[in-house]
């Protein structure tokens, strides 16, 4: 990352700086629209037939990340594959795939190592037409603000997320000489593989205490159903549109499904809790979150996130509404530590008795009755202790490499927006 300062010089001894519809860009910067420098080659508009074993497509769902990512791709018949590719459609490294629907503005690099593949559908081709262009640049650029307001502003009163080709042509994009180009590859390019290594890091370290739960979780201890446990409620209905800054902190079930923690932390995440003003005589006692709660939702679009639920850390006792579709589990005794419940809720033999006892097609659902049904292992107090003080150090690792990632990715962004408008120049 050190590299951006060492190989940067001052502003001062390059041209001076030019206005385009794109901002301030340097004066020996070309800009113009995008297929003055990169072709853009749409897919093929047929329907493949997909078989078990054959040629891979790169659709939306493939150009998510760095790298276009076939591992899960469908598959098609050498003919259809043929007949795919054809019109100089047939991807190679060095060229990009982006989405042009639904998820639009994703662009994945298409790399040396890749198997020959096809795109499906919902996707273009963009090659360069100077062979000594970055596809590193190009993807950072597709990538930055620059592309991205443009893409806003095309989709502004659209019901559906998607571009054209002629509209993905005319995007206006600023172009400095291939060697800057490669020194601003270069400088992006260690700071992913920073991200990169953290991430690996990252989920290295999930690993180990997903192994360490199903070690310390696994012992032969006294069974006790959740109903001897808990008493249940269900929580206050309110839309999301009734929330907002000001009022008392208000748990919605989507918050639940769309988090990986298991616990709120009251204190820390206050900030970014909604809020609902209403007055608490209009909430049921019984439906206002005390430390040590657990909140379990009552409905899930998929089967494996019926056992969804996050524990209540709220020390102060801070005014804490459960939401629509959530179930407040409340402790009778303290014969479950708080800091336990944390992570007991989340061994196979938990997850398989919410499966198991789920009902519905397209959503499935729990109630309060089939909750009081599940059973749970309990150790003696201080089993408890040692487990959860054990997978606490671990969160905590893992906390402190998910903020590094996060602070690297925020340090791309800001190389992104000093590199790419030529307020930093490495040349």
């Amino acid at each position: 990352m050190s590299g951006v300062s060492e190989r940067q010089v001052d502003l001062n001894s390059h041209q001076p700086f030019q206005e385009t519809e794109v901002g301030k860009i340097p004066g020996n910067w070309k800009h113009d629209r995008l297929d003055k420098f990169w072709n853009v080659i749409d897919c093929k508009h047929i329907t493949a037939e997909f078989k078990t074993i054959g040629w891979p497509l790169a659709s939306i769902r493939e150009v998510q990340s760095r790298f276009v990512d076939l591992n899960e791709a469908n598959l098609t018949t050498e003919q259809f594959y043929h007949q795919l590719i054809g019109g100089g459609r047939k991807p190679l490294p060095g060229d990009l795939i982006f989405s042009r629907n639904a998820t639009v503005g994703e662009v994945a690099c298409v790399a040396d190592w890749h198997p020959p593949f096809a795109m499906g559908q919902d996707v273009c081709l963009l090659r360069r037409i100077d062979p000594n262009a970055s596809t590193v640049f190009m993807q950072a650029l597709v990538s930055s603000s620059i592309v991205r307001k443009q893409l806003e502003n095309i989709m502004v009163g659209s019901t559906f997320r998607r571009v054209n080709i002629k509209q993905i042509k005319s995007f206006v994009v600023p172009m400095p000489p291939a060697a800057e180009q490669e020194a601003i590859a270069s400088a992006l390019g260690d700071a992913d593989a920073l991200i990169e290594s953290l991430e690996q890091l990252l989920a290295k370290k999930r690993l180990i205490k997903q192994g360490a739960m199903q070690e310390l979780l696994s012992g032969e201890w006294p069974t006790k159903a959740f109903g001897d446990l808990f008493q249940f409620s269900g929580g206050y209905s309110a839309s999301r549109d009734d929330l907002g800054a000001n009022g008392h902190l208000y748990l919605h079930y989507g918050d639940i499904h769309g988090s990986d923690r298991t616990f709120v932390d009251v204190e820390t995440d206050s900030g970014e809790i909604p809020r609902i003003n209403i007055p608490l005589s209009e909430v049921s006692p019984s439906s206002i979150l005390e430390h040590g709660d657990v909140v379990f939702v009552d409905a899930s679009e998929d089967v494996d996130g019926t056992n969804k639920h996050v524990v209540i850390d709220n020390p102060r006792g801070q005014p804490f509404i459960s939401g629509l579709h959530t179930i407040v589990a409340k402790r009778k005794s303290n014969e479950i530590d708080r800091r336990y419940m944390r992570y007991c809720f989340q061994t196979p033999e938990i997850k398989e008795q919410f499966r198991f006892y789920a009902v519905g097609t397209k959503v499935s659902g729990v109630s309060k009755t089939i909750i009081a049904k599940i059973v749970l292992p309990v150790p003696s107090p201080d089993e408890q202790f040692e487990i959860a003080a054990t997978l606490d150090a671990m969160e905590q690792d893992i906390e402190l490499i998910i903020e590094r990632v996060a602070k690297a990715r925020q340090l791309k962004q800001a190389m992104m927006q000093q590199l790419l408008r030529g307020r930093i120049r490495l040349v």
